[in-house]
């Protein structure tokens, strides 16, 4: 089916070249750190994570928010999500390969990403992050390629798919939860060293995933290229809304439980973020901005009139998608490292070359989405 993705008309190979482009761009970039080193990010000893590992994290809550269309489908036969379950599953697929690739440029050298595998080391929780990150990426590759190309033939997918598709459940919740325990496991962090971590990202993911795939939904009704329906589009800003409703939910009660307790170092990462600390903060406009857009986000969601008019809810899944971005892939990790065990405040802020190559991962995953989507958009037209 790969040939189908040769055919297009003069937007789509523009939009492909533009892409071909940007990952040309990021991989200048990347040169010139793979010969200089992280000095060139705007990493330190203090912030030793950054910009890289923050995408990471925010993609695989929009890889995971997939199984929001999986499970209806497949375990409660909700049939409505028939036409749109390979787009949620080919989401994952380019979340993913965009996580792996933030993991392989944010290491010194690449390779070593293969002592996850190769030296295994069960206590460690990065060697089941890994794991579980491959495991889901292959599942959905599978999943998605053989239900899409029994939908071709016009016949009944093989009955193995629908065993690993039982299997991919779990592991959608597995790779945030996964992600979560890395941070939540460090001791010297009390930002982060919270239980309700990781329901608070599979909530962040439930309301980012779908919401990005109702904009994909609606951009394919606009442009003619798919009638998804209604009834698919509200029932997908449902679960968004409980996602939306349940992640502010969880951040409600982490603010209550570092404040009523006056435990240091839980309120200075929130007062850094929220407030500034000790006359710093890079980063308040950006996360009052944040909550901004969810609470916006959540007023449109929980309003049916405005709800049920496109541009609305549009503008809606808009506010929730980067209002999660802005908490997850900025302040999540800036949050956490600042600041320092010794209340030292080092303020992070991604140089131009981490900007540029995470610009050039972000085009690649686009490309594959776009390869992915158009095979599927012309198998179901």
């Amino acid at each position: 089916m790969l040939e189908l993705a040769l055919k297009g008309g003069r937007s789509y190979w523009a939009w492909v070249a533009g892409l071909l482009g940007l990952i040309v761009l990021g991989l200048v970039c990347y040169s010139r750190q793979w010969e200089l080193g992280l000095v060139v990010t705007g990493q330190s000893r203090d912030v030793s994570w950054g910009f890289y590992t923050a995408q990471m994290t925010f993609l695989v809550g929009v890889a995971a928010g997939g199984v929001m269309l999986v499970l209806p489908y497949y375990l409660h036969d909700y049939k409505v999500f028939g036409k749109i379950t390979v787009f949620g599953e080919f989401l994952a697929v380019a979340s993913l390969v965009m996580c792996l690739l933030f993991l392989f440029i944010h290491l010194g050298q690449p390779s070593r990403a293969l002592n996850i595998f190769l030296n295994a080391t069960p206590g460690s929780m990065l060697f089941w992050d890994g794991n579980v990150l491959s495991i889901y990426l292959i599942l959905n590759i599978v999943i998605g390629w053989k239900v899409l190309e029994a939908e071709r033939n016009g016949v009944a997918p093989p009955g193995w798919v629908r065993g690993l598709v039982y299997l991919s459940i779990p592991m959608a919740f597995a790779i945030h939860t996964m992600t979560a325990f890395i941070y939540c496991g460090l001791p010297g962090r009390g930002f982060w060293m919270t239980a309700i971590l990781a329901p608070r990202f599979l909530a962040s993911a439930f309301a980012s995933g779908p919401a990005l795939l109702i904009l994909l939904c609606l951009f394919f009704e606009k442009r003619g290229l798919l009638d998804v329906g209604s009834r698919a589009v509200q029932s997908l800003a449902v679960i968004a809304t409980y996602g939306l409703c349940a992640n502010l939910f969880f951040l409600m009660c982490e603010v209550f439980v570092a404040f009523y307790s006056g435990i240091p170092e839980h309120t200075d990462h929130l007062k850094y973020l929220y407030v500034g600390l000790h006359g710093r903060g890079v980063l308040v406009s950006w996360m009052r901005l944040s909550l901004f857009l969810l609470a916006a986000g959540l007023f449109l969601f929980l309003t049916p009139k405005l709800r049920r008019q496109p541009r609305w809810l549009a503008v809606a899944c808009l506010f929730v998608f980067l209002g999660t971005w802005i908490d997850k892939g900025l302040g999540m990790i800036a949050g956490g490292f600042t600041p320092s065990p010794l209340h030292h405040v080092t303020e992070y802020v991604p140089t131009l070359t981490e900007v540029m190559v995470s610009a050039g991962v972000v085009a690649l995953g686009l490309l594959v989405l776009t390869v992915l989507y158009k095979i599927a958009l012309t198998v179901k037209r």
